[in-house]
């Protein structure tokens, strides 16, 4: 399907500020951007630089006062995501280079203090796959999906024991439960069409694989434990370790959020 997803953020600067914004999603797998725009109000000098996990970020000094930011972008998008029942752990002997960093504890998800509750989850689920639809299924009948259970330094450890949470708290969970399990996991933020209520939404990607010639060649498969079944027409924008390496806007003074709108609609 073909959506138009967009945000407009207002801000509002007691002094100029310097302002990292992530909104600009890139062609990848499961999406082709073909048109895009991006307006600012009042107009500022803008530079754009890709950061270590290849998402495109926008570098701005805002003006003191209202500041407005527009982001559209219109993208072909896969009507299902890819599913792989039985698709088998990657060993980390394996696992690429570059993917090394989505093994190891991050901020918001302390991989190191959930082993015990992983292997719980998982039980006698074949290594790879199906342990992490285990453990997003755990997470999607276990976990109570609430607003304002939990803010911005709310870790995976934290959601565990308190189970509840909204969908950037289920993606640390899944994340570090996968990586307690030695499978490498990461956090995407983007767009999700129909999501209800609509807002900007988070899920994780698992790097789980299939065997070629006697050696496991492992892919980002998605897993989203805010929805009972998988679920297609999505526009990620931004890929990290956790929520610090994705953050939409990323301040460096007196700046304040007052408005945030966000939609996915079809692309006329």
């Amino acid at each position: 399907m073909r959506l138009d997803a967009g945000c407009e953020i207002l801000f509002e600067a007691s002094a100029p500020t310097p302002l990292i914004l992530m909104l600009r999603p890139r062609s990848g797998l499961g999406q082709w951007v073909f048109r895009e725009e991006y307006l600012l109000e009042p107009s500022v000098p803008m530079v754009e630089y890709t950061d270590s996990y290849g998402n495109l970020c926008q570098r701005l000094l805002t003006p003191q006062g209202a500041f407005r930011v527009r982001a559209i972008a219109s993208a072909e998008t896969a009507d299902q995501i890819d599913v792989a029942p039985g698709a088998p752990f990657v060993p980390v002997q394996y696992v690429p280079d570059d993917v090394l960093q989505f093994l190891l504890p991050s901020r918001y998800c302390p991989s190191d203090r959930l082993g015990d509750l992983a292997t719980e989850i998982v039980g006698d689920r074949t290594p790879g796959y199906d342990q992490v639809e285990a453990i997003r299924d755990w997470i999607h009948t276990q976990i109570k999906y609430q607003y304002g259970t939990s803010d911005a330094s709310t870790s995976a450890y934290e959601t565990a024991h308190d189970r509840v949470g909204v969908c950037r708290d289920f993606a640390h969970l899944g994340i570090a439960l996968c990586r307690s399990l030695n499978i490498a996991a990461r956090m995407v933020v983007g767009y999700l069409y129909q999501l209800d209520p609509m807002d900007l939404h988070a899920w994780f990607e698992a790097f789980v694989g299939e065997m070629q010639s006697d050696t496991p060649q492992g892919r980002w498969f998605t897993f989203d434990a805010t929805q009972s079944q998988p679920r297609g027409n999505r526009v990620a924008i931004a890929y990290g370790r956790d929520a610090a390496d994705v953050a939409l806007a990323t301040q460096f003074g007196p700046l304040q959020l007052t408005e945030m709108r966000v939609w996915v609609e079809p692309s006329t």
